[in-house]
């Protein structure tokens, strides 16, 4: 059996002038403001974008049927080979492989928002070159396009950082910058839009959302080549639609990842798909859940904005300074714990009612867990990929992080719905957050399988992007 890299040793220490001068690069800048637009369609077309249709009437069950457009993220392993193997269309001779599919991944998003809000999410026919379909449906398709584009620019940017970096050190300061541009999107995409909603309307709101993503397109422009991604290509088994060109494309990534990690990678994916479960399966429910117990979408957005952002930002630092401390997995276990318990504190509020301090409460232990958990996660699964599979890699493992809890989310609706017969909608609520929870312990049972692997020396994973 085949050792596995140790992911639980810790990252090395670094000096405050090493951090400062990587801090003064170019490149953290651009991470930073592509971790923004990484960011930006994930709500749109999930937790807000339910916000937006329960208002217009729509069903639970539609909402959590819609859900799954979200999908994409998770299947996106299929179609990353794609990236890492050809040059995006017009653009990748001109821009190179990785800010070609940027670069055009980013304008996909762009126009499919600004379809979304000019479609907008109701019930009723819309005449399309005089032919008339379903608005609902029309909607929904936009709405995939925004996330199919959106998982690809996450693919290209999860490489680039990680080839980009040119040391375990500068791959942990590329992680954490591109994690806070990420909550910041989310801050606007979650918070600071509701409140634009609020006065100005979903329509305007998901406009400026389109316009935003040209923060990615500049960032994109700045951005540099990695180098890795050019030897990465120089080394490639052949042409991508030769019979050795598709097998190193496809087959290729898997098999270099059970060769790194041995009998313990399937371990490790297992883990990873269950790590946020409960976070998943509850996203699609937390919007239309405010919205009935009566809090304006304005006062959600407020406290998202302010002690949620700090309490997020808290959080992000807390997984930086663990993984520092105690290294990935005990870090990883930490946000495990803390991930489904912050699911209670939506069931406390479902049945005390809508009261200001206590959502306050709940917000602030939810974004504190939600940024801890995420930094642990993203930080242990750049430490497993090899340079020239990159893409793919990390593809892989961040889709099976994501694929049962998308496909379990889209039932969320229904389950509430079914748990509401011979009881109150609120009792419903509470129920279904207290089930999420629940869902979650198997996770903890493995991250802490995990903690107690202790290797017998460090073995630094070949061309990984960081400290494994």
């Amino acid at each position: 059996m085949s050792q596995p890299a140790p992911a639980a040793a810790a990252p090395p220490r670094t000096g405050w002038r090493l951090v400062l001068a990587n801090l003064r690069q170019p490149k953290v800048l651009v991470m930073l403001l592509l971790g923004f637009s990484s960011g930006i369609p994930i709500y749109l077309v999930g937790n807000t974008l339910g916000f937006w249709m329960r208002e217009n009437g729509v069903e639970l069950s539609t909402i959590g049927f819609l859900s799954w457009v979200g999908l994409a993220y998770s299947l996106k392993f299929l179609w990353a080979p794609l990236v890492d193997k050809l040059d995006a269309p017009l653009v990748g001779r001109w821009l190179g492989r990785r800010r070609g599919w940027m670069l055009l991944s980013q304008l996909a998003v762009a126009a499919a928002l600004l379809g979304m809000a000019l479609v907008q999410p109701q019930e009723g026919q819309l005449r399309i070159g005089g032919m008339a379909v379903d608005q609902l449906a029309v909607f929904g398709l936009l709405a995939l396009v925004v996330a199919f584009a959106s998982a690809t620019q996450v693919i290209v940017i999860d490489a680039w950082r990680i080839e980009s970096a040119d040391s375990d050190e500068q791959q942990g300061l590329l992680t954490s910058t591109s994690t806070l541009g990420y909550r910041g999107a989310l801050l606007v995409t979650d918070a600071l839009i509701l409140i634009l909603a609020a006065q100005a309307g979903w329509v305007l709101s998901y406009g400026l959302m389109a316009l935003l993503m040209g923060v990615g397109i500049g960032a994109t422009l700045m951005a540099r080549e990695p180098t890795a991604s050019g030897l990465a290509v120089t080394a490639q088994a052949g042409p991508l639609f030769s019979l050795r060109g598709l097998s190193d494309a496809v087959v290729g990534p898997f098999v270099a990842f059970f060769r790194q990690h041995g009998s313990w990678a399937l371990l490790m994916l297992v883990t990873i798909s269950l790590y946020r479960l409960p976070d998943f399966v509850l996203g699609p429910m937390a919007n239309p859940f405010y919205s009935d117990l009566g809090i304006p979408k304005e006062a959600v957005g407020a406290v998202r904005g302010s002690v949620g952002l700090v309490a997020t930002i808290a959080g992000i630092a807390a997984a930086g300074l663990g993984a520092v401390r105690f290294g990935f997995v005990p870090t990883l276990l930490a946000g495990a714990v803390l991930g489904p318990g912050s699911n209670l504190a939506f069931s406390y509020l479902a049945l005390h009612g809508a009261d200001t301090g206590v959502f306050t409460a709940v917000m602030v232990v939810d974004n504190f867990c939600g940024g801890f958990a995420g930094v642990a996660l993203v930080g242990y699964m750049s430490s497993l990929t090899n340079i020239g599979y990159t893409a793919t890699q990390y593809a892989l493992l961040s889709s099976f992080y994501a694929l049962a809890g998308k496909l379990l989310k889209g039932l969320s609706g229904v389950a509430v719905e079914q748990l509401e017969a011979g009881r109150g909608l609120m009792e419903a609520y509470a129920m279904f957050f207290l089930g999420t929870a629940l869902i979650g312990i198997p996770g903890v049972v493995l991250c802490a399988v995990l903690v107690m692997r202790r290797p017998a020396r460090a073995v630094a994973a070949p061309g990984a992007g960081g400290a494994t």
